[in-house]
């Protein structure tokens, strides 16, 4: 693999990671449920189809490089995209979205350590 998948991959999981904290905070969800390989609890199900769904959304990540980036396969991501959008109807819950979408669109492009600290 060349050093620009390895890159692009690392800063895909720190976008995961930045997405799940978020959504763990909005939501009420213990964070490291969040990771968990197991489903956990319905809340914690839910809060990690929201924060794939937002990864998708908010970074224009391919539903693949979403399911990479959370350690899940490409049909969990595209189940979950799924469900949390049928559920946009619901205008606080859309609003919620909206105002998360927001945060991560704003938030910067992920550091590398190894070339943020290069001089």
């Amino acid at each position: 693999m060349n050093p620009e998948y390895y890159r692009r991959r690392e800063q895909d999981e720190a976008r995961a990671r930045l997405t799940r904290t978020l959504v763990a905070y909005a939501l009420g969800v213990p964070e490291q449920d969040m990771d968990a390989i197991t489903r956990r609890t319905a809340n914690v199900a839910f809060g990690r189809q929201v924060a794939m769904y937002l990864a998708h959304i908010s970074f224009e990540l391919s539903l693949s490089r979403v399911a990479m980036a959370f350690g899940r396969d490409r049909t969990t991501v595209s189940h979950a995209c799924h469900l949390v959008e049928d559920r946009r109807d619901d205008p606080k819950f859309d609003a919620l979205l909206e105002g998360l979408e927001s945060v991560l669109r704003a938030a910067p492009a992920p550091a590398i350590l190894h070339a943020a600290f290069q001089s």
